[in-house]
């Protein structure tokens, strides 16, 4: 018979991209000249400051032994003083915040820490595909809430308070948003905050695009009585160019972070003291690194619109993150099949929508992630 997979597998499919890729490697092994416009893996350099320090890191002593599960203290003070400054929240760096090995490790933490095989979580769509994933893994449900441009992508929670929501633990958030660049306002965040208490509900923000290409970074964490029913993932992915470090945090109160911690901890056996020694550098780096950073992002999304342009795509000039989500021509009803077309032909890679949830379909996207030469040679092609 042989040995059987477990069943939580069939709940779930290989990730998009990882499956998309394979594809792509192997049209550009084949000499297709691949510009890759889907992956929003940033192709900027972190900080020098930050490279320097990882490099004298690593010749200190006792630099390669184990570390905390909790982190150094000088990195959480670092987050801590990071958050007061960028977004004018409070936390204790004693026992509200928890470094992660990427905040994507959080969510499957969180999810562990909270889950139970049946309870329901609401997840954003369109939204991060792995919300979904995670909370299958675990055994519970996804409820998907819609999101679409007329309501600013943001959840009708008049329409949700309808639903039955005594099986919901847990519900997923994330601003700013990614696919669509949506942003929230005090005013939002205060709304959900006020439906997560009425409904018990633990409310979680996926917050690592709040320095991309926005006017004032903004946490759930800023609003009265949010960690009351809330907490924050955050990370020095998109915000330092890191995302290869694996570094990112999630924030609380005491006994939220205790319950995620209980399930880290049985998990890895801390970060790489290098590495968290980087990230202190990259907490502290002076204003002037998002100013540079977000002046490139710029000068792409106005090529990007460009070629968005000819699709006859429309799309929000306001929206801010790493990515451009345009919607295509009521004339395209597959989006797949049309950015496959793209790539086969032209040998641009750009991502569909539907992949983000069914509110995507007839959306793609486009990543910031890619050189101004590389975007006009593209519109080139076309």
């Amino acid at each position: 018979m042989g040995i059987v997979t477990a069943k939580r597998l069939e709940t779930v499919e290989e990730y998009y991209f990882s499956k998309k890729l394979r594809e792509v490697r192997q049209l550009a092994l084949e000499g297709k000249p691949i510009i890759n416009m889907a992956i929003g893996s940033p192709d900027l350099a972190p900080p020098t400051a930050v490279i320097e320090s990882i490099t004298k890191a690593v010749l200190v002593d006792g630099a390669h032994k184990y570390q905390s599960y909790q982190g150094l203290p000088e990195l959480r003070e670092a987050i801590a003083a990071f958050y007061k400054k960028q977004y004018e929240v409070s936390v204790n760096p004693e026992n509200e915040i928890l470094p992660l090995m990427g905040s994507k490790e959080g969510i499957m933490h969180i999810s562990m820490a909270y889950l139970n095989e049946g309870d329901q979580v609401l997840i954003p769509n369109p939204g991060y595909p792995t919300y979904t994933s995670v909370s299958k893994l675990i055994g519970a449900e996804p409820i998907y809430y819609d999101l679409n441009a007329e309501g600013g992508w943001f959840p009708n929670l008049d329409i949700l308070t309808k639903k039955d929501l005594s099986k919901v633990k847990l519900m997923w958030v994330n601003y700013p948003h990614m696919p669509t660049g949506a942003e929230a306002t005090v005013v939002q965040f205060e709304k959900l905050i006020a439906f997560a208490k009425v409904n018990d509900i633990l409310l979680v923000n996926d917050n690592p695009y709040s320095f991309v290409l926005t006017e004032k970074p903004l946490s759930i964490l800023s609003v009265e009585g949010a960690k009351e029913v809330a907490l924050e993932l955050n990370s020095l992915s998109k915000t330092f160019n890191m995302a290869g470090w694996r570094v990112g945090m999630v924030l609380g109160d005491a006994e939220k972070i205790n319950a995620v911690l209980k399930v880290k901890s049985n998990m890895d056996s801390g970060m790489f003291q290098g590495l968290q020694k980087g990230a202190i550098t990259a907490l502290n780096v002076d204003s002037s690194w998002y100013e540079e950073m977000n002046a490139i992002y710029r000068k792409r999304r106005e090529l990007i619109w460009k070629m968005a342009d000819h699709f006859g795509c429309t799309y929000d000039k306001n929206a801010t993150g790493m990515f451009v989500w345009a919607k295509l021509p009521e004339d395209i009803t597959d989006a797949e099949a049309f950015i496959d077309g793209i790539l086969y032909d032209k040998s641009i890679f750009i991502t569909p929508g539907s992949i983000f949830g069914s509110q995507g379909k007839g959306y793609i996207r486009f990543s910031l992630c890619i050189s101004e030469e590389k975007i006009e040679e593209a519109i080139s092609r076309l």
